[in-house]
Order: structure tokens, then sequence, then C-alpha cells
């Protein structure tokens, strides 16, 4: 990964840390901040389905097919996370990146489908790589599991979509470092510019709505 990678991670993480601590502090000093179960919440439900997909995706330690195939899971589960937002939501902008969201990573999966079907075998190995895609998908679980959780669809969405775009920029960024097909490499090239955008976009909608 490269230092720009790096360093915007850590600063994603931090701000979603902030984000947590002022939610929990509203919460302790206001009674009208709920927080709901995450085994409640519809949202958080479709983002652990997908997490659990990607564990038990069993790997071929090839950096290309392995990649190929959670990508394609990951972009599953935000199609998913963002239909609940388009039928639940409300908030007028936040349904407009969801189906942005859906239209651009349906065509990703189309492609991602058609690369596999036409990359089967595993040519190499490469440990390293799938270490790390073990270790980011363990991240993301935990960052997941720390957030404050409201009840309301388009902070929730919101809030959880960061963390998922920053998954998968990582698993780009690691593949671009890893992998050796230039197709799939301008794919992560294209994942890690517009959910480096869209993360933005999105930290830009919630934090004015959690930092009073």
């Amino acid at each position: 990964m490269n230092t720009y990678l790096k360093y915007g991670s850590i600063l994603i993480l931090l701000v979603i840390g902030i984000v947590a601590l002022v939610s929990c502090n509203k919460n302790n000093g206001d009674n009208n901040v709920f927080q709901q179960s995450h085994d409640e919440n519809a949202m958080m439900m479709k983002m652990h389905d997908m997490m659990d997909g990607m564990e038990n995706m069993t790997m071929t330690h090839d950096p290309d097919i392995d990649f190929a195939s959670m990508m394609k899971m990951h972009h599953e589960g935000a199609i998913e996370m963002a239909r609940l937002e388009l039928i639940d939501g409300n908030d007028a902008q936040i349904k407009d990146i969801a189906q942005a969201i859906i239209d651009a990573q349906t065509a990703e999966i189309a492609f991602l489908n058609t690369w596999l079907t036409n990359n089967p075998t595993a040519m190499e190995m490469d440990m390293e790589f799938m270490e790390k895609m073990e270790k980011m998908n363990s991240e993301m679980d935990r960052q997941a599991d720390i957030q404050i959780i409201t009840g309301d669809v388009d902070e929730d969405f919101v809030t959880l979509m960061i963390i998922h775009h920053q998954s998968a920029m990582d698993m780009a960024s690691a593949y671009l470092y890893h992998g050796n097909d230039n197709d799939l490499k301008n794919l992560a090239r294209d994942i890690v510019s517009a959910q480096q955008s869209e993360i933005e976009e999105l930290q830009n909608w919630l934090l004015p709505k959690r930092v009073k």
C-alpha cells in the first residue's frame, strides 16, 4: 500500500472513532439518542452476511482469482445495503449515492464474472496476499462492530458504507501490490479512486449530524 493510501486509511479510521465517541457521549447525556442492537439492525445484518460469506470463501491462494472472487462478494454486500437504503431510507442525497453504488458495482460484478469464467485455474500462489485479505476482513468486522447504530436507515447506511468502502480500497491497494492481471489492476485503481471520493461525500454528510 502506498504512503497516501496508508495514511488515508488511518485518517478515515480516526474519523470513524471520533464519530463513534461523540455519539457515545451524546447518548450518555441525552436520552433522546437511541442505540439499536446490532442483532436487530437490518443494515448491520446485511453487512454481517457479506462478511460471513467472505470469511467462509475457499481461497485458491492465487491473488488474481481470490481478489476477483472476494471483490465480487464485497460488491454484492454493498448492493444489498444500498437496496435497503433505497427502500427504507429518507434522505435524497444518500438515496442517490445508494443508486450510484448499485449501478457502478453491478457493472463491476459483471466484469468480474466474465473474468472469473475466462480464468478458472489458479496459476500462482501468494500466501502473503491471502494473509492480508484475512487481516483486512477481520479489521472490517471489528470496525463495524464498534459503531453506534441508531436504527436511522440513512445514518446507519452511511456509517457502515464508509467502513465498507475503506475495506474495498484496502483490498484493491493490496491487489495492486500482489496482483498480476492488468485488467484487474485497472479495476482496482478505479475502485480506489471512486470509493475514496464517495467516502469523503459520506463523511461530509454524516459528521454534522454526529458532531454538534
